[in-house]
Parts: C-alpha cells; structure tokens; sequence
C-alpha cells in the first residue's frame, strides 16, 4: 500500500527517525545509494517558485539513477487547464512519485487521494514536512545531545513553524513559538503538537512577544514575514513584526552559542539581519545542503528504492 507524506503528522515517530537514520548514511556514503531509485521517475508539480525544493529533489533522483520531469504553471495549472483527479491519474501512469509544490493544502490532500503512487509535499500553506525533517536532522548534527534542548522560532505563524511544531513534539525537541497577535500558527496544529508533546514531556509553547521567545534558546530559527502569495500584505508585516526581527540585541537573549536557522529565502535587513545569519553560530547553509540528502532518503523510503 502506498503512503504518502502531506505532513510531519502522518509520520510516527518510528518513521521519522528511520528517515534521518538512513540521511545519515546517505550522507556520509552517497555512492553506496547511486542506484537506489534506478528507472524511477519523479514528477516535480510546482505551482510556486523554488530553489532548494526544486533543486535538491532534482539532484536527488539524478544522484540515485533516478529521473525528474519538473511540471510548472506553465504546463499543468491545476484546476483550470485540468482537474487535479485527471493530473494524478495520468501521472500514475507514467511516474513512480509526485511532489507537489503549492498554495492550498487541500490540492496535495486531493493529489493524494487520486494519485496510485506516492505523493510528497513539497510545500503547501499549511505543511512544509521536507523543510523540518531537514532542520531536524540539521539540529541533531550540530547539537548530537538534543535532550532538554529548546528551538525558538520567531516571527510569521506560517507552514514552516506548523511543520517545526509537529516535528519538535515528535523528537523530543523543546519549542517556543513567538509570533505577533493575530499570526498564530494554525490552531490545530499546535492544540495537536502540544498533545503529542504532553505525553513525552516536550514542552510547546506559544509567546507574543520575541525576547521572552528567545530567553535562553538553543537553536533560534526564523522565516521570512510574508510568504508566496502574501506579497500585497508585506509592507503591513513589516510595521508588525518590527520587533521580531533576528538581530544581535534578540540573540544576545539566547544561549551564547546558540544555533541560527532560516529555511530561506532570506529577506537580509527584515526578519534577519547579515550579522546574524553570516555569524559562526549561523548553520544556515548547512541546513540548505541537508535538504539534499533527507529529501534523497525520503525518496527512498516513499518510493521503495534499493537501501
């Protein structure tokens, strides 16, 4: 039976650790997995601009003797030039996976309903799963004790702190999320993450003001204020979120050697400033190269590749 990942909450904590376990391995030995996805084929529907999702999945099948057939606006336009019941059962004619990029969450919910192969979210505006198992495997190599840790993301209530929630209160990770009234991350997801964490002692918990955030943080990550599809709101935001921009003032509050982490692009002098994100304690890049090979392991794992 064929499963799909829409979410950090589709997976149990046994599959999340079996994808960063095998992450590590495909790290450290990529060649050892050149022919793991041989004659697969990947469709790459992307609705929304990208640069590391589309790259690092297309690298990825190439890397593992796979393919990647990239599927923009310009080819399919989902629910206008064809349904996305009609996308999905032709592409599950001529590909092994598909990883959708795009705006409503209910379109890669409906993908997957449809699609007989599996289908990957590669962003949606609710989930961003790819991007946190990526932070999380990041976190764990730089931070190899990650007991009684915490993460304190500041700024926007969007998909990327929705899928940090679920995968903080899966890995035993501590979260604070610190965001302006009104931006809340969806209240679902975090009454869910907080019930997941009540359970293995994770503590999760919701702030509206950046400094009381950040307080003694190990990790202090953050994203840009107004996501695709917000662009008219984003002079608004900035008067908002003035003061949950990531400086060296908000950061002088965390661990003095605490981690910096943004899932880019980065809007350098808004939610971040280069001081910070060019700093030593910045693993910024890092976290963009380890796109590559959870994303390779999640291949593997979805569509049933050599291990």
């Amino acid at each position: 039976m064929k499963k799909d990942l829409l979410s950090i909450k589709d997976l149990s904590e046994k599959e999340i650790e079996d994808i960063l376990s095998l992450a590590v391995r495909i790290k450290k030995n990529p060649l050892k997995f050149a022919e793991a996805l041989k004659g697969q084929t990947l469709a790459l529907i992307f609705e929304k601009p990208s640069n590391r999702t589309y790259v690092s999945f297309q690298v990825g099948m190439y890397q593992m003797g796979g393919n990647a057939v990239y599927l923009g606006p310009e080819h399919i336009k989902l629910g206008i030039r064809e349904t996305i019941h009609d996308v999905a059962k032709t592409l599950s004619r001529y590909v092994n996976g598909i990883v959708l990029r795009t705006f409503g969450h209910q379109n890669a919910v409906d993908m997957a309903r449809f699609a007989s192969v599996p289908v990957i979210n590669g962003l949606s505006d609710l989930s961003h799963p790819c991007q946190a198992l990526s932070d999380i495997f990041t976190i764990r190599e730089k931070l190899p004790n990650t007991k009684n840790i915490t993460l304190a993301y500041v700024g926007d209530g969007n998909n990327v702190c929705n899928s940090l929630l679920y995968a903080c209160s899966k890995t035993g990770i501590n979260m604070h999320a610190g965001v302006p009234e009104g931006y809340d991350p969806d209240k679902d997801v975090l009454s869910g993450a907080q019930k997941l964490a009540s359970g293995t002692g994770v503590r999760i918990r919701l702030f509206h003001n950046s400094r009381e955030t950040v307080a003694g943080a190990d990790v202090v990550y953050t994203d840009v204020w107004a996501s695709m599809g917000q662009e008219a709101e984003a002079v608004e935001r900035k008067k908002i979120f003035r003061d949950f921009q990531v400086n060296g003032n908000l950061m002088a509050l965390a661990s003095p050697k605490a981690l910096v982490m943004h899932c880019l692009p980065a809007h350098r002098g808004e939610e971040i400033t280069d001081e910070v994100i060019d700093s030593g304690n910045s693993v910024v890049f890092d976290q963009a190269e380890n796109r590559l090979h959870v994303e390779k392991a999640i291949l593997v794992k979805f569509l049933g590749g050599k291990k």
